[in-house]
């Protein structure tokens, strides 16, 4: 069967499943929400960093992303879904990659949606203290939220393939996440900078001090998602379904 009607039928499995819409309607809402209260308690002290004061929300909608991205995957190992998935397209590699486009290209348009969203929330609660964001500074966040969301989207997608649950995926990702990337960025000077959130939130700051830039950053988290995804895929091709 050609790549594009198994995208077709991937897509129309993520429209219809209201967890999933519901999931990327969360990022939106989740991120704008946490960038609102940060701004409001914003200080104005030389540290203030007021990028990433109008995306601070995305350290918590990227937990709504990686949801996204684990159940679009974890729904084909329940029910024997996966069977017929195979059965349909009994090329492996074509159905995976088409999971996975499926997966990034809506997280995408959401994480700039998001982006949006966010900036013009933060910006309108930061008031003057958002008034030294320049133009170029915000479409880099803008751009660089929309790309990191769907990058962490396809890490999450990659790792349920693997492990075979979205459960399980959660359960590793969302405490490293919100508990041990924080504390391990505390102590273990520059090995933070590489971990997959640390490398690719540098692109949502003003100015970097570490040893990566925004672009670097995320191209770093990007080799974090393709390592998932080729795990996953491999699982995918090797296993029984």
């Amino acid at each position: 069967m050609p790549f594009a009607p198994v995208l077709h039928s991937e897509w129309l499995k993520i429209r219809t499943l209201r967890s999933l819409l519901t999931g990327l309607a969360a990022v939106v809402v989740v991120t704008a929400a946490f960038s609102a209260i940060a701004g409001l308690d914003a200080s104005s002290d030389e540290d203030f960093d007021p990028l990433f004061s109008a995306f601070f929300g995305v350290s918590f909608g990227q937990i709504a992303a990686i949801t996204f991205g684990a159940q679009a995957v974890s729904s084909e190992f329940q029910g024997g879904a996966l069977r017929v998935s195979l059965a349909a397209v009994p090329h492996r590699g074509r159905w995976f990659a088409a999971k996975a486009v499926a997966v990034g290209v809506p997280a995408l348009a959401v994480g700039l949606v998001t982006g949006l969203v966010s900036l013009a929330v933060g910006k309108a609660v930061l008031g003057d203290q958002g008034s030294g964001l320049s133009w170029g500074d915000g479409l880099r966040g803008v751009v660089g939220c929309g790309l990191y969301l769907a990058l962490m989207a396809l890490f999450a997608a990659g790792l349920t393939a693997l492990l075979r649950s979205g459960v399980a995926t959660l359960s590793i990702l969302i405490p490293f996440l919100l508990i041990v990337s924080f504390v391990v960025g505390g102590v273990s000077g520059g090995v933070a900078d590489f971990l997959p959130d640390k490398a690719g939130q540098v692109v949502l700051h003003e100015t970097s001090g570490g040893a990566l830039g925004p672009w670097s950053g995320l191209a770093v988290t990007a080799l974090w998602a393709a390592a998932a995804l080729a795990a996953g895929a491999w699982s995918v091709r090797r296993r029984d379904a």
